[in-house]
């Protein structure tokens, strides 16, 4: 019986597996995410059977922004703690993604061989199969202004934040700094502990426009009762650990990147209890490349190129304040993914100072804000191809690397156009 037990989802899996092959032999490179679709359909309980069967637990990262960068870092941490690790790619954190992952490694019998999952969720798709998961931890990153056509409300995205954060059964990680956040960790079940994290006053009062959060706590965290980030330059960051400070190096420039550290960090330090280690966390950290897309370095055809994902205009605001005085050749691609392109306005792009092309579907509409901010834009390209081989054929700039900021799905073309097919991040 127990023999028939654990292959109980097995022909969901051999099914699934058939379908991956179909899917990627009609259309190389894409149809990920249709076998997560078939097993969720023919095996619902398939997912959360796998993702709740991990020795040391699972981990779950999600919120507004930056849960990508946050769970590579996390990883990373956890990997050079010893721990092995099963980890989902950023473009696999809805349930049918997250099948499809799985699918990746798990044996007949339901089992994927790993001590932990640490998992980025979607915070809609998260809500939505929390009821079926009972993760250790869950850390929520912020609460901002995102994806208005889905998360129209700053109080809905905390609600399903909310919903999630109640399935942790040992501790929840929040960010003390966002207010939505500090609220929630008033509400969860007796028994589970509240890691908070946060910047110094001296960090914040750095950034006048703020850290991006729909709502940022009017006081920030005590001394003592969590991680804090103490500083922030370029690159270089520090952080207050209750034995000391320690610093790391960032994988990419912006004060966001430093908290998303300070999110992976915290959460390592729950996830790993006396076994952790800030020197070794703060090591592996320091030596992880930038994230897929976010602030990513490229050559091209000799040509030297940094990537800067905008995804919502709270990380476009970030990303534009912390780009390097002086850059002089920018390339801007906003695709089919901003439906509505008065969702960037709220952005001032006027540091960008000078754009030579403006590209993607919304290449005119990017224009338009981008002239109402006084910044001059050379030619309007919308198709992006073209676009990028005009900027590719230009010299290269006296000052800074050539930089193309692209909201995701101006990412994918660029990609592709490029022959940049595979994505950067670590396998799962």
């Amino acid at each position: 019986m127990r023999f028939v037990s654990s292959l109980r989802y097995a022909p969901a899996i051999l099914i699934g597996r058939a379908v991956r092959l179909l899917a990627r032999w009609r259309k190389p490179g894409g149809g990920s995410a249709i076998p997560g679709v078939v097993v969720n359909r023919i095996a619902p309980g398939f997912l959360a059977a796998t993702l709740n069967g991990f020795p040391l637990g699972l981990v779950i990262v999600t919120g507004s922004s930056g849960k990508s960068t946050t769970t590579k870092m996390l990883v990373a941490v956890l990997r050079a703690h010893g721990l092995s690790v099963f980890t989902n790619q950023s473009t696999a954190n809805i349930s049918q993604g997250l099948t499809s992952a799985l699918l990746e490694q798990v044996s007949l019998s339901g089992r994927i061989a790993g001590d932990v999952a640490v998992l980025e969720m979607d915070e809609g798709h998260g809500a939505f199969i929390a009821g079926s998961l009972t993760p250790r931890v869950v850390a929520l990153t912020n609460v901002m202004v995102d994806q208005i056509d889905r998360f129209h409300d700053s109080e809905m995205v905390a609600a399903l934040l909310a919903k999630i954060a109640a399935r942790a059964t040992e501790s929840v990680v929040l960010n003390a700094d966002d207010r939505y956040l500090a609220d929630l960790g008033h509400d969860l079940e007796p028994g589970v502990s509240v890691a908070r994290y946060g910047v110094t006053a001296e960090v914040l009062a750095q950034y006048p426009r703020g850290l991006g959060y729909a709502d940022t706590a009017p006081i920030r965290l005590p001394v003592g009762t969590g991680l804090q980030l103490t500083r922030v330059a370029g690159r270089d960051a520090d952080v207050q650990f209750a034995t000391g400070v320690h610093s790391i190096r960032l994988p990419a420039r912006g004060i966001h990147y430093a908290v998303d550290a300070l999110t992976a960090l915290s959460t390592a330090q729950s996830t790993l209890g006396d076994l952790f280690d800030p020197a070794i966390a703060c090591t592996a950290l320091s030596a992880m490349p930038a994230v897929f897309g976010r602030g990513e370095v490229v050559t091209v055809g000799g040509k030297t190129i940094e990537f800067v994902l905008v995804q919502n205009p709270s990380s476009f605001q970030l990303n534009v304040d912390s780009l390097e005085s002086g850059t002089e050749q920018i390339l801007v691609i906003i695709g089919s993914d901003v439906r509505d392109p008065s969702y960037f306005w709220p952005v001032d792009t006027s540091g960008l100072g000078h754009v030579l092309i403006a590209s993607g579907l919304k290449a005119h509409d990017i224009a338009l804000q981008l002239a109402y901010d006084d910044v001059s834009v050379d030619r309007i390209e919308p198709d992006v191809p073209t676009a990028l081989d005009a900027f590719l054929a230009l010299p290269d700039p006296v000052s800074g690397v050539k930089t193309i900021i692209f909201s995701a799905d101006g990412m994918r073309r660029t990609r592709s156009h490029l022959g940049l097919v595979s994505n950067t991040e670590e396998p799962v």
